[in-house]
């Protein structure tokens, strides 16, 4: 047997892989990420036993892929966006190389992809930002040295900050500095969910925006020119020159 983790997307059930889907569908036992992956995404399998996992620690869930292997059943691990991101999974894989159980990743649809998505702009034009950076806000989880968000605001270049809308505030002043008080900024709560909401502004305004709203979780943060694209020369890739 194996267990897949599966990156279901980031709430849109039709933005799961088709492998991820087929795999939902046909593994016999499912343990999901709670709220953070709707139901519709669980539909029309033929799982003998579904697991809700929002309320388990490490070790019950380890013990019921030990189980599942033990009976040599697949398990669809499924957590939320892609699971090599901000998932949990590395703890899992930890356990599962001891116990001699295997595994294998299936990738899924980002929260930051869908986010981009959302407000219809590309995260890397030329001469704006070719790069990107995902990163969280430390609070509870401490960050490496160097990985501190005045560090990396310093490149200045398109930035998706997750687990931070709480403390957009904290934020904004650390990012001001390197980004100016007019650089475009957006807050997308619950990307591709029914009930998406989308704020956009400045540095200079977006914490008055979001404090008017119950946002307060679930959110994602993204900053950086790239989101004001209309004021950019057109890329070489499809030049008559090219």
């Amino acid at each position: 047997m194996t267990v897949f983790f599966i990156g279901a997307g980031p709430g849109d059930p039709e933005l799961i892989t088709v492998k991820g889907q087929r795999l939902v569908r046909t593994c016999p036992v499912i343990l999901y990420a709670g709220s953070l992956v709707p139901q519709a995404v669980l539909g029309g399998n033929v799982a003998r036993k579904i697991v809700n996992t929002a309320d388990l620690d490490l070790d019950t869930i380890v013990a019921l892929l030990a189980e599942a292997h033990a009976k040599g059943q697949d398990v669809a691990r499924v957590h939320s966006g892609d699971p090599s991101l901000y998932g949990a999974i590395g703890e899992q894989i930890r356990r599962l190389r001891s116990l001699g159980i295997p595994y294998q990743i299936v990738p899924g649809v980002t929260a930051t992809a869908a986010c981009a998505a959302a407000l219809g702009v590309e995260l890397t034009l030329p001469d704006v930002s070719q790069t990107l950076i995902l990163t969280r806000y430390a609070r509870k989880t401490s960050m490496p040295e160097g990985e501190q968000l005045a560090d990396l605001a310093r490149h200045r270049a398109s930035m998706a900050i997750h687990l931070g809308v709480r403390h957009l505030a904290r934020i904004v002043e650390e990012l001001m500095p390197h980004y100016g008080s007019d650089c475009p900024v957006a807050v997308i709560y619950r990307a591709s969910w029914p009930d998406e909401e989308k704020l956009t502004g400045t540095l200079a305004d977006i914490v008055g925006k979001v404090q008017a709203t119950d946002i307060e979780r679930t959110a994602l943060i993204l900053v950086g020119r790239v989101l004001d694209a209309d004021h950019f020369a057109d890329s070489t890739l499809y030049s008559k020159e090219g």
